[in-house]
């Protein structure tokens, strides 16, 4: 089986570090992208089976960025989870009708996140 490819998109330094320690230990392979920008790039050139999506980022924010995933036949698959500071209600609501696949307001458990990945990447039953 081949591993999950898993893309952090996240303007704080510390959040991509400890997100990409805890899922390389967790045997995924691992991309990363520090604005909206890079992301959109990332997903234009490379499938991805996971994206861990901030929301508030210095140029094309994350509800952007899951649109344009959710939008593309090509990305049909991938699973977004936002990991977001806002967590306002409305704010969550926006995530799913993006798209999302989960909404983790930071901040959030580790142990939690690894779970809903795991679950995510999960194939059905």
């Amino acid at each position: 089986m081949k591993q999950p490819h898993i893309l952090i998109v996240d303007d704080e330094p510390n959040i991509v570090m400890s997100l990409e320690f805890l899922m390389r230990k967790s045997g995924y392979r691992v991309s990363i992208a520090r604005n909206g920008t890079e992301a959109l790039d990332a997903v234009d050139r490379t499938p991805f089976d996971v994206i861990l999506l901030d929301i508030m980022m210095p140029d094309v924010d994350g509800y952007q960025v899951c649109q344009h995933v959710k939008q593309s036949p090509a990305h049909q698959a991938t699973k977004v989870i936002f990991l977001s500071a806002k967590s306002k209600e409305a704010d969550i609501d926006r995530g799913y009708e993006v798209g999302a696949d989960l909404y983790i307001p930071k901040p959030f458990s580790t142990r939690l996140l690894m779970e809903k990945v795991k679950a995510l990447l999960a194939p059905p039953a």
